[in-house]
C-alpha cells in the first residue's frame, strides 16, 4: 500500500483521510492541517519526509503561473525545500492539465454553454490552466485576483491585460508571507464576509479556489454553477442554502469528499515513480487517460427538489 499525505496551511477541522485502489494499487490518501502555521507545517514535513511515498503541500503555492512565466512563492520554497528525500508537490501540474479538462467536461458532457457565458474567475494565477481553457472556450471571463486576493476593487476583464499586471506586481508579491494572499487556518472556518456582490450576481459561473471564493460569499448565489476543487460536505450544504444550481469539483469523490489537486497530484507522482521536477504534463496527461478519473458533480436543484 502506498501512503500519501497532504500537510496543509489550513485548517485542521477540514482533515479527512481514505482508501483508494488506483490502476491496482490502494492508496492510504490523508490531508492533515496545520491551522496557518509555517513552522508547524515545516516540522510535519521533515517528519513525513522517507517515511511516506509522496507528500503534497496544501493551503499554499509554490508556483503561480501567468501565461508563459512562473513565478515563485517564498514561502511556498520554503515548505518544499524542507522535504528532502520523499517525492512532494502543490498541485499545479494538475491544475495545468486536470483542470483545463474540467472545463471541457462543463460544456461537452454537461452541456453548459461557454461561449459569452459570464464566468468569475476568483484567482487565475493559482489557476492559469483553468481560466485560459475558459477564455478558450469564449467565455467573458473576469479575472478577480486583485479584488479577492487582495481585497481591491479593481477587475481586470482580458488575458493580456492580466498577465501585463502578473508581471509587474508579482515577483515583490511573491516575497510577502502567504497568509497575506490567502485565507490560512482558523480564517477558513469563520462565516464569509459578504463583499464586492456585484461580481457574482453578473456571473452564471463562478470558478476557482473555494477559500478564495467563499471568503467575501454573498448570501445569494442563485441558479448558478461553481467549478472549485476541494470540498467538504459542509462546503457543499452551504452553497446549496445559498442556491447554488449545481456545483463541479475538479477532483474525484474519495470517502465521501474531494481532496485537493495536491493531494491527487502526489498519488501520481507516487505511481509514476519520479521526482515532481522530472515529470512532464504528457507524464500527467497519459497518467490521467489511464485512470478516467472524473470531476465529482452535485446537482443541488435536483436535491432540493427531491
Amino acid at each position: 500500500m502506498k501512503r500519501v499525505v497532504s500537510v496543509s496551511l489550513g485548517s485542521s477541522s477540514r482533515d479527512h483521510r481514505a482508501r483508494v485502489e488506483l490502476l491496482g494499487e490502494t492508496f492510504d490518501l490523508e490531508r492533515i492541517g496545520m491551522d496557518g502555521s509555517i513552522e508547524r507545517a515545516m516540522a510535519k514535513l521533515r517528519e513525513l519526509d522517507g517515511r511516506v511515498d509522496a507528500i503534497g503541500l496544501g493551503g499554499i503555492d509554490v508556483y503561480l503561473y501567468a501565461g508563459s512565466k512562473r513565478f515563485a512563492l517564498r514561502d511556498g520554497v520554503r515548505l518544499l525545500e524542507a522535504v528532502k528525500t520523499t517525492p512532494v508537490v502543490d498541485g499545479s501540474g494538475l491544475k495545468n492539465t486536470l483542470e483545463r479538462e474540467a472545463v471541457r467536461f462543463v460544456r461537452d458532457e454537461l452541456g453548459v454553454p461557454l461561449a459569452g457565458t459570464k464566468v468569475l474567475m476568483v484567482s487565475a494565477l493559482d489557476r492559469f490552466g483553468m481560466a485560459q481553457a475558459f477564455v478558450d472556450a469564449g467565455a467573458d471571463v473576469l479575472f478577480g485576483d486583485f479584488i479577492f486576493a487582495l481585497d481591491l476593487d479593481k477587475p481586470v476583464r482580458g488575458l493580456a491585460e492580466f498577465e501585463a499586471l502578473a508581471e509587474r506586481y508579482l515577483p515583490d508579491a511573491c516575497k510577502l508571507p502567504f497568509q497575506f494572499f490567502y485565507p490560512t487556518g482558523k480564517k477558513q472556518d469563520r462565516p464569509p464576509q459578504p463583499k464586492y456582490p456585484e461580481y457574482y450576481a453578473e456571473a452564471a459561473i463562478i470558478a476557482g479556489d473555494f477559500h478564495f471564493m467563499r471568503q467575501f460569499l454573498p448570501d445569494r448565489l442563485d441558479g448558478k454553477l461553481v467549478l472549485t476543487n476541494t470540498l467538504t460536505a459542509r462546503d457543499v450544504e452551504e452553497l446549496r442554502v445559498r442556491g447554488v444550481a449545481r456545483v463541479v469539483s475538479t477532483t474525484p469523490d474519495f470517502g465521501g469528499r474531494s481532496f485537493g489537486t495536491n493531494v491527487i497530484e502526489a498519488a501520481l507522482i507516487a505511481l509514476l515513480g519520479k521526482r515532481w521536477s522530472e515529470v512532464t504534463s504528457a507524464d500527467y496527461v497519459g497518467l490521467l487517460e489511464r485512470l478516467a478519473l472524473r470531476p465529482r458533480v452535485v446537482d443541488l436543484e435536483a436535491a432540493a427538489a427531491g
